[in-house]
């Protein structure tokens, strides 16, 4: 059964949890109380990396109890993350997070190729939106990992979210590649990248769903909208999936949802070794707590 909720989401990885999460500098309030709440549940059981005295000193500000927690010193920033990936790589710990450090900082010490947790694939953000008055999650690629994506890349953006969308039970995802119009037109080259992916999905090079492109936001959501521009398509109107041009874009979508429709937001990057919890710095406590549970979830692969 598809997961279509952020409350089954948590229970569908409670059942999987706890697993042993590293945080790269964790001196931050929102992700030390997300990392206490998914301990609570039995998602996670969180090892905090960072300075240790100002962990301490913002979980007594929250009335947060540590006791359970193994802290680790680390006062630079990028070597926490080394640490972290390092840990991830030796099977210490089952997934890493980044708290307050710069993102770039994480991805590179996952993606060195000698000393990184690459794999075969292509590490790829998928986002995942529950967003009030929407019956099912929305997934949103890429939005944090790769910048401006070729066509060859966004093949395993695509594939990576179908993979993700069937790892939560959707049996055939809807994929919708975004543009600014949902016609080819050779002076707009996302919608060239567009229809080349619906007709690689067509002969099989992109496997376990239904991709269509170019759609534009509304035709891609809205079945109103796709049916006064007179789109056949088994996408168009109900996407499971948006994959957007590039990160700019996605991101910009991503922040639109939370901030302006006040939809609520998981994020993990995966096609390393084990999920990639990369919340943005600025993100809540609820927000960073299900991308944990999300990464548990994702924990023995996709």
């Amino acid at each position: 059964m598809a997961i279509t909720s952020f409350t089954q989401l948590i229970e569908a990885a409670k059942a999987k949890g706890p697993k042993k999460l590293a945080i790269a500098f964790s001196q931050e309030a929102a992700t030390i109380l997300a990392a206490r709440k998914a301990y609570d549940e039995g998602i996670a059981i969180p090892i905090l990396m960072g300075d240790v005295e100002a962990i301490k000193a913002i979980a007594a500000e929250k009335g947060v109890s540590l006791d359970e927690f193994e802290l680790i010193q680390e006062n630079n920033e990028r070597l926490a993350c080394v640490r972290v990936v390092e840990m991830a790589r030796n099977g210490e710990v089952d997934l890493i997070m980044n708290g307050l450090a710069q993102p770039g900082h994480l991805l590179r010490a996952a993606l060195d190729k000698e000393k990184g947790l690459r794999t075969a694939k292509l590490v790829t953000d998928v986002s995942i939106f529950e967003i009030p008055g929407r019956d099912k999650l929305l997934f949103i690629s890429d939005i944090g990992v790769v910048v401006s994506p070729t066509l060859e890349e966004k093949v395993s953006i695509v594939q990576n979210a179908i993979d993700v969308a069937h790892a939560l039970g959707i049996e055939c995802p809807k994929v919708a590649i975004l543009a600014a119009t949902e016609m080819v037109n050779p002076k707009i080259p996302v919608s060239m990248d567009a229809a080349n992916l619906a007709k690689m999905a067509q002969r099989g090079q992109i496997r376990g769903g239904i991709v269509d492109g170019p759609l534009a936001l509304d035709n891609a959501i809205s079945p109103r909208s796709a049916a006064i521009k007179g789109i056949r398509s088994e996408v168009a109107g109900d996407a499971d999936i948006i994959i957007a041009p590039d990160i700019e874009a996605g991101n910009i979508l991503a922040k639109a949802i939370t901030y302006f429709a006040k939809g609520k937001m998981a994020g993990v990057a995966v096609g390393a070794r084990c999920p990639l919890v990369l919340p943005s710095r600025a993100d809540p406590p609820e927000t960073k707590f299900v991308s944990i549970a999300l990464g548990v979830y994702l924990c023995d692969g996709i």
